[in-house]
């Protein structure tokens, strides 16, 4: 079984964030595979499938994006999930509007939603897809940038990542092969 988790954080008041980029793009896997999210379990929000015969679990956790680790440890261990079976989707600061960069892992690079997940599994050897929000304009607060919703320009440049996003998490789910995905989905 392999896991997507998107990261963001739940609620109305978030849904549009540019941190929410992970649930987003998640959001558009779910479509694409016809799985609905339609269970809450260990503080996330899943939905399962399958995809070719190989079975998926999509996941959203409802802990907060700086506790998002919770869910995804608690999640891993009731089925049996790998840390190399889980692929996470967010947002990244460091990369523009635009962009997409997978790799098998590595540091948090600063992402306390993905610091948490990596701590609460015990590796750096987890999977992930940043999804380029770019850096705040000078004078203005990160925190306060992540949480507002993408202005019209950015939205250009982000809807078409986020579709790629999600079919490198799919193409991902029916490969396993995360190098195959990086050379075919990063740009």
């Amino acid at each position: 079984m392999k896991m997507v988790v998107g990261l963001g954080n739940p609620g109305p008041l978030y849904e549009t964030t540019r941190h929410n980029a992970g649930f987003m793009a998640l959001d558009l896997l779910a479509d694409e595979l016809g799985i609905n999210f339609t269970r809450e379990k260990q503080g996330a929000l899943i939905g399962t499938g399958q995809i070719e015969g190989r079975r998926v679990l999509l996941v959203k956790p409802l802990t907060f994006m700086n506790l998002s680790g919770q869910a995804v440890a608690g999640l891993a261990r009731w089925y049996g999930i790998y840390p190399q079976d889980i692929l996470v989707l967010l947002d990244d600061l460091d990369l523009p509007p635009g962009r997409l960069r997978i790799r098998p892992r590595g540091s948090s690079g600063g992402h306390k939603g993905l610091a948490s997940v990596l701590e609460a599994l015990g590796t750096e050897g987890v999977p992930r897809a940043r999804i380029g929000i770019g850096r705040p304009p000078p004078g203005k607060d990160v925190v306060e940038y992540v949480l507002e919703p993408f202005t019209n320009q950015e939205w250009e440049a982000v809807r078409p990542i986020l579709i790629r996003a999600a079919e490198a998490a799919r193409f991902w789910i029916l490969s396993g092969d995360i190098e195959e995905v990086m050379n075919r989905y990063n740009c």
